[in-house]
């Protein structure tokens, strides 16, 4: 069993080999040398590790975030921030975080927003910081997109770990905010010393011109996020809604986009959909032969008897995490180690919902993070930068994260104080 579950794909991850084949390849190993259950038992796992509402939500959420970039949402919400904070120091890189932190609250898909934000404010960036920081920048604020609700990741944890979605969108709302108040805080101290940053003064006139442009953009957050917190809808029925409300200011308030391009919106998230959901089936079976196994009560056996404190376990965590994100995309390491970590969660008297947070934030790190993390592929297509610039370039933003992480991990308060509201 420990072949076929840990080195074979161990080995078919090293060989680059897609990350559900490879648990599936192991599944298979498990059931034709080891297992006695009926191969039927595939089928049936699969099928109920998809059987599961809440992941209606994901296709949805992926839906609308092709919709803003394509109706046009994104470009006023970054020219209204623009307006907002370009008179601060390192005024543009200061908008490139915000505008990451508003397109999260509708779409959640980081690589897309990398892709967004990467072509319209990349140039700017540049002129002003050279392409080590302004390529960094980029790539590390699209994470924040994972931690901000609505969010995939947190969707995929209440799958797994039967927890509440509204309360992880919740508890989110702080630790996203945090995370981008301490981004805007070292691009300030950074602009503050590159004298010729980019620095536009505040004028009223064009912040209320940008701000009655962006208004039908700037209400669908508002429209995602106050039907789930003032339980009108459910996320799934939220985030059709957004899609709709998406559909509508792109074709009719700002006319920028055809039915044809309405159709290729829906056809390339129908894609991603797949993509993702078909990782949450293969993780399903995998997580499954662990689990009757006993792999997860040994693991809390093992853990209880060091005798750790709930900290020194955030810890471990912590680490364990931070590398398997330099391995595997956000889907596949919630899906698998969820059900494996939960119950030392329970066990040490750790809030769930506060540990999603905490996971969330350590898989948003592990998209920019080398060898593998999906936003650095993502910013090297868009950008042209070469990987070793965008290696180096993403290391003080990275350790600004993980400082943020610390904040989070340690004061449970932060994720609590909106979840327990809800």
């Amino acid at each position: 069993m420990i072949w076929t579950l840990g080195a074979v794909p161990l080995f078919l991850l090293a060989i680059g080999t897609p990350i559900f084949a490879l648990f599936l390849i192991g599944a298979a190993l498990s059931f034709a040398t080891v297992m006695t259950v009926p191969p039927i038992a595939v089928h049936q796992v699969i099928y109920g590790g998809l059987e599961n509402y809440a992941l209606l939500a994901v296709p949805f959420f992926i839906f609308g975030g092709e919709l803003m970039g394509r109706a046009g949402i994104a470009d006023r919400l970054i020219a209204w921030v623009l307006a907002l904070v370009g008179r601060t120091p390192g005024g543009l890189g200061v908008a490139t975080v915000g505008a990451c932190t508003l397109i999260g609250a509708i779409s959640g898909a980081s690589t897309a927003t990398v892709a967004v934000i990467g072509r319209a404010l990349y140039p700017g960036l540049v002129r002003d910081y050279g392409p080590r920081f302004a390529s960094g920048l980029v790539s590390t604020s699209g994470s924040i997109d994972i931690v901000i609700p609505p969010s995939i990741a947190m969707i995929l944890y209440g799958a797994a770990a039967e927890e509440s979605i509204p309360r992880l969108f919740a508890g989110g709302v702080l630790p996203g905010l945090l995370i981008a108040g301490m981004m805007c805080a070292y691009v300030i101290a950074q602009g503050a010393r590159a004298p010729g940053s980019t620095r536009v003064g505040f004028s009223l006139r064009r912040f209320v011109a940008t701000t009655r442009d962006a208004f039908p953009a700037l209400m669908m957050p508002v429209v995602i996020l106050a039907g789930i917190y003032l339980g009108w809808s459910s996320p799934t029925e939220a985030g059709g809604f957004a899609c709709l409300y998406g559909v509508i200011v792109g074709r009719f308030v700002y006319r920028e986009m055809s039915w044809a391009d309405v159709l290729d919106c829906a056809t390339r998230s129908a894609i991603l959909t797949a993509q993702i959901l078909i990782v949450v089936a293969a993780a399903a079976v995998f997580a499954w032969l662990l689990t009757v196994n006993g792999i997860p009560r040994a693991l809390t056996e093992g853990i209880a008897a060091l005798d750790l404190p709930p900290w020194g376990f955030l810890m471990v965590v912590n680490v364990m995490l931070l590398i398997v994100g330099c391995f595997l995309d956000p889907t596949s390491a919630i899906v698998v180690l969820t059900p494996l970590l939960i119950p030392l969660v329970k066990h040490l008297g750790i809030d769930p919902v506060h540990f999603g947070i905490v996971m969330t934030v350590n898989v948003a790190i592990g998209m920019f993070t080398p060898p593998f993390g999906l936003n650095l592929f993502v910013a090297r297509s868009v950008l042209g930068v070469p990987l070793e610039t965008l290696y180096r370039g993403v290391v003080p933003f990275a350790l600004v994260q993980i400082a943020a992480l610390l904040i989070i991990t340690y004061w449970p308060a932060l994720t609590l104080v909106l979840a327990r509201a809800i």
